[in-house]
């Protein structure tokens, strides 16, 4: 019954409880009974999906969520987060390492391990661990890890895979090994999603490539989420992909072709398809704030999913690390090539949130949607996390009044505490 050391008070004292009446010599009922576990939080605020409610109680019951009512019941147990907000749990959809770990090293530690339970301190409570660019071995050998072993990541639950890439194009490759890139093949995703079990989720690729339509046609008909990026891509081209059935743009601006008033490219396509969702990476490097607000206001904060992007050096010090086959310099906030230009990121979800409030771009309810329910909803995965919903499993953050974070819970139980 003692789950965690990190499990909260009330839950403890509900369990002792528990444990006292059964040695005090209370009978079991011939019909087994589940027994529920419950309290109630009370905030100053309550991120839902759709509103925020003030004030009031959320109800947490077997570790999932309840309902919210202005009043807890006489004698309830009491979770006092006054002055504090009351947010679901960070998604994090596009992510390559964090903590020393990599996706792409596909070691069963690292991602259930190191990756999973170091984003709880992101408020990251679901995330899509993010191989590269690679060889189909390479990349078979992630889904593998991934597919066997996902259910046993002591963080942040695993909800899926990203591939990013190998189906780009060597204009735009960025910190990415040119040498793997190709064009889109079915046999390929076949194989990768056999090995994954079913978990992979979404792939990017270059909508320009050679037999792409017809790839994105048969992959979103088989349920994997296409995203376009790392593209040279005529405005065309682009929108071709979406009305084949893409639906994500991989991190908005970087990796693809610019906007002009000749040729509006990737980014124009971006702006003006109003049912696809834009990545964003707001760590002030990779993109000025002014540029995504304009992405924000276009697509608003329904469809745009705040990433980070991050490799391996997230939350270490700064210093060499390697991404992928490249070795890259963390500097300043950021990963840089030795050409001078950003690689991955060493962002976090719970800064980017605070990035976008503190640059007046999004209020705090639309930057908590753009880190929870819509990257959820943009890879299908909105029925298990991503809001506050009742019968959904209670993984929330708590965030004081400048938005940093207190605390994360998983299951109603807290896991992180700042």
């Amino acid at each position: 019954l003692m789950r965690s050391s990190a499990a909260s008070d009330v839950y403890k004292r509900q369990v002792w409880g528990l444990l006292t009446k059964k040695i005090k010599g209370a009978k079991i009922k011939e019909k087994e009974e589940e027994i529920f576990m419950t309290y109630y939080i009370k905030a100053d605020q309550f991120f839902y999906a759709y509103e925020t409610k003030k004030g009031g109680f959320l109800e947490i019951t077997d570790g999932k969520f309840g309902e919210w009512t202005e009043e807890a019941p006489a004698g309830a147990d009491i979770l006092d987060y006054s002055g504090q907000s009351i947010a679901p749990g960070l998604v994090e959809t596009h992510i390559h390492g964090f903590g020393g770990a990599d996706a792409q090293d596909a070691e069963v530690e690292g991602i259930m391990g190191t990756m999973s339970e170091g984003l709880l301190s992101a408020g990251v409570t679901s995330f899509l661990p993010s191989p590269l660019t690679d060889d189909h071995e390479g990349l078979k050998a992630v889904c593998t890890v991934v597919g066997e072993h996902y259910q046993e990541a002591r963080g942040a639950k695993v909800r899926g895979i990203f591939f990013e890439g190998p189906f780009f194009t060597e204009e735009k490759k960025g910190a990415q090994n040119p040498k793997y890139m190709r064009d889109a093949k079915m046999w390929e995703l076949e194989d990768w999603q056999e090995a994954a079990h079913g978990m992979l989720k979404k792939i990017g690729l270059a909508p320009e490539r050679d037999g792409s339509e017809d790839f994105i046609r048969k992959a979103t008909e088989s349920g994997v989420v296409i995203a376009l990026g790392h593209s040279n891509a005529t405005y065309k081209q682009a929108v071709a992909g979406v009305q084949a059935g893409a639906s994500v743009w991989v991190h908005t601006f970087n990796g693809m072709s610019g906007m002009t008033h000749q040729e509006p490219g990737m980014v124009g396509a971006i702006l003006n398809t109003p049912n696809t969702y834009a990545e964003l990476i707001c760590d002030g490097h990779h993109v000025r704030p002014e540029a995504a607000e304009i992405v924000m206001k276009m697509k608003g904060a329904d469809h745009v999913v705040l990433i980070t992007d991050s490799m391996r050096a997230a939350g270490l010090p700064d210093g060499p690390y390697m991404l992928g086959e490249y070795e890259v310099e963390v500097r300043d906030g950021a990963a840089w090539l030795p050409t001078g230009r950003p690689a991955a990121s060493i962002l976090t979800l719970k800064t980017a949130v605070k990035n976008v409030i503190d640059w007046g771009i999004a209020t705090p309810a639309e930057a908590i949607m753009m880190a929870s329910l819509t990257p959820a909803k943009s890879v299908n995965i909105d029925d298990v996390c991503g809001q506050i919903k009742p019968g959904l499993s209670a993984d929330f953050i708590v965030l004081d009044n400048d938005f940093d974070l207190v605390a994360t819970y998983l299951d109603g139980e807290k896991r992180y505490e700042a």
